[in-house]
């Protein structure tokens, strides 16, 4: 069961964190693809990719000496997380204090595991991985798997 609930909140981050860049072109040129927000951009300074957030951020703040941050999407959003098909829900306000590698005291962001709504409360990042933090348990992934921008309702970029 822990390994359960480790893997039900960084599914949820590999929503969250897909990343869009002009070295991976469009295999569908009939569709478009999300272009990063500055609160994408801002992941990448800290070490993140920018999968990590939705398309639908309305505006960010972030304090240059704390690292806390506020996100506002335009609405909320209801994700289906590639590979395992879990649900995601990110609040319009999305907070918590980055730093260069973590995202600490985060809120904002739940995943669907065993029939209930888990917060992710942090994520770390070592380049290669992301771990997905759910209270006192983790889960690891793969960042390449955060490289696409997410659109909400239950739709993703293709990647």
């Amino acid at each position: 069961m822990a390994k359960l609930l480790i893997f039900a909140p960084l599914s949820l981050f590999l929503l969250l964190i897909p990343l869009t860049t002009s070295s991976n072109p469009n295999p569908n040129p009939n569709t478009t693809t999300p272009l990063p927000t500055l609160a994408h951009t801002e992941l990448i300074k800290y070490g993140f990719p920018t999968g990590l957030l939705p398309t639908n951020v309305a505006t960010y703040s972030v304090n240059s000496t704390s690292g806390e941050f506020t996100v506002h999407l335009s609405s909320k959003c209801h994700l289906t997380l590639p590979p395992d098909n879990y649900l995601a829900t990110y609040s319009k306000k999305i907070t918590g204090k980055i730093v260069e590698g973590k995202i600490g005291n985060l809120d904002g962001i739940s995943v669907r595991a065993f029939f209930k709504w888990w917060g992710i409360t942090g994520i770390k990042s070592n380049g290669e991985n992301l771990i997905f933090e759910v209270g006192m348990v983790t889960a690891k992934y793969p960042s390449k798997n955060f490289q696409d921008i997410p659109e909400c309702d239950g739709k993703h970029s293709a990647s």
